[in-house]
């Protein structure tokens, strides 16, 4: 995928777009290894501020989650009203790498979520840009059963 077909992103520092899709960028403490999203320029663990950028994955576990039923105050700017809000999933993925990641999730029925399921990782449609174009931002969705 060349750089004319990839999605116009509202937080596209945090998200690396590669051939097989998206998936989270943070960043790791290159003198104590500790990781960080979104990226960080200095280490609240040693201090230190050499720190480089990190692939966090595409996927991990749901580790908490609420649904979120108001229209949330600024600085959110999806462009909806309180009218024509629609509820979303909030939840906490923990990533292979242990750090959990706070995330939309694709869903909002509490029937469909459980803590320490398969979560992977995709793009939604977020708000509408002044020119007409569909702005997405990151979320996770309930990753599919692995085949037997």
């Amino acid at each position: 995928m060349d750089a004319v077909d990839r999605p116009n992103l509202a937080c596209a520092h945090l998200v690396h777009h590669g051939s097989d899709g998206p998936s989270l960028l943070g960043s790791r403490c290159r003198h104590c290894d500790e990781l960080y999203f979104p990226a960080a320029r200095s280490c609240t663990r040693c201090s230190g501020t050499d720190l480089e950028a990190w692939p966090l994955g595409s996927e991990g576990l749901l580790w908490s989650w609420t649904i979120q039923g108001f229209l949330p105050k600024a600085p959110y700017d999806s462009g909806e009203t309180e009218a024509d809000f629609t509820p979303y999933g909030v939840g906490y993925v923990e990533m292979a790498s242990g750090i959990k990641v706070e995330s939309r999730l694709t869903t909002a029925d509490p029937e469909a979520l459980r803590i320490g399921m398969r979560m992977a990782l995709t793009l939604v449609p977020y708000r509408v840009a002044p020119d007409g174009e569909p702005v997405f931002t990151y979320a996770f969705a309930p990753a599919l059963p692995v085949a037997a």
